[in-house]
């Protein structure tokens, strides 16, 4: 097996490239350039009728399969996105389905709402809790991984941080945690990227074939468990049980733990590898607050939180309009879709002192 902390695999430079994947799926945009606009936008009203990117004139793009055709409405402040997340009985998270009919146990808990994704979240939040993070994800994996990294980037006078450091410490952390090999993880990306509608330069014969992969290696390696537990994440689901409203706890079954363990790998090796860089970002190009946590490590949380406002890695949502309502003046049909901008409301003068800062306040 290869060392997928140290090896030099190829794989990396093509799977943690961003601005190759957001062209790959017709989703690069020059956010320095649009921002000024979106502010603007947000300064005029908290919620406009269209597509935010029609409203920029910005290309055409389709995040979500049930997005397609649909009348949008693009949210733009904190109060009115904080208002959308939490009516999810109107707001629905069944916009980010695909074109299967959708039931539980295909289901991601992304696409779901309360109470099945609060059901769902519960057999797997408990290994994401803060005492599991500072308990046995450093023990297992983190410290020694980031101190092989460290000593691995020391032998250079320089590091690309976001592949040598930023792409390899999640990758590799929920990697050991589900218990594939680094070769094998590489390899999941690589299929599961490729599996989407999302890759317009994939076609459907390489995405079924993608799709295979993925569903074999994780079937493989929950079969493997059920037969010889282990001390890592799908051990731990098949032994959790599913405590729906209603209903007598049950199992999870092996195409609801691989749904699962897909999420993970992909928050894994996407939202935690971009945020990592985000933040290590904004501290290394503002030397004052990286000199402050430096020397003070109790403001590390304070940092890390900054971050997710300053620039959070997934800057839109999508909701689903589940019945006819009025929202921020205006009349919203159903089966329209809400695109959520958390990045705007994160930049929102009304929430935040200084919203363009890396260092802000929330205002009373």
């Amino acid at each position: 097996m290869t060392n997928v902390l140290v090896a030099d695999d190829p794989l990396y430079e093509k799977l943690y490239d961003v601005r190759r994947e957001a062209e790959d799926i017709g989703n690069a945009v020059d956010v320095d350039a649009i921002m000024p606009q979106v502010h603007r936008l947000r300064a005029e009203a908290p919620v406009h009728k269209g597509r935010l990117r029609e409203l920029l004139g910005l290309p055409h793009h389709d995040r979500h399969v049930r997005a397609r055709g649909r009348q949008h409405y693009s949210v733009l402040t904190y109060e009115a996105c904080e208002a959308a997340f939490r009516d999810a009985q109107t707001f629905s998270n069944g916009v980010q389905g695909n074109d299967n009919p959708a039931n539980e146990k295909t289901m991601g808990i992304l696409e779901m709402d309360p109470p099945m994704h609060r059901a769902y979240r519960r057999t797997i939040q408990p290994k994401f809790l803060m005492p599991e993070a500072m308990g046995w994800w450093r023990t297992r994996t983190i410290d020694g991984i980031v101190e092989r990294l460290i000593a691995r980037m020391a032998k250079d006078d320089r590091a690309e941080l976001n592949l040598d450091f930023c792409a390899r410490v999640p990758v590799y952390t929920i990697t050991t945690a589900i218990g594939l090999s680094g070769d094998e993880a590489l390899t999941f990306r690589h299929a599961y990227l490729h599996s989407t509608s999302q890759s317009r330069n994939t076609t459907m014969e390489d995405r079924v074939r993608n799709g295979r992969i993925v569903e074999d290696t994780l079937l493989g390696l929950i079969a493997a468990r059920r037969a010889e537990p282990q001390d890592d994440l799908i051990s731990f689901l098949l032994k959790t049980k599913l405590m729906m409203p209603g209903a007598d706890p049950r199992p999870l079954s092996d195409r609801e733990i691989m749904t699962h363990a897909k999420l993970v790998m992909v928050a894994g090796g996407g939202t935690s590898w971009r945020q990592m860089g985000i933040t290590l970002f904004a501290l290394l190009t503002h030397r004052d607050q990286f000199e402050a946590v430096r020397d003070d490590r109790a403001l590390l949380g304070d940092a890390i939180e900054e971050g997710l406002r300053w620039n959070p890695t997934a800057p839109y949502f999508y909701r689903m309009v589940t019945a006819d309502t009025e929202f921020y003046g205006h009349q919203i049909a159903a089966g329209s879709v809400l695109e959520l901008g958390l990045g705007p409301a994160n930049r929102d003068p009304a929430r935040w002192e200084i919203p363009m800062s890396t260092t802000s306040t929330a205002t009373s």
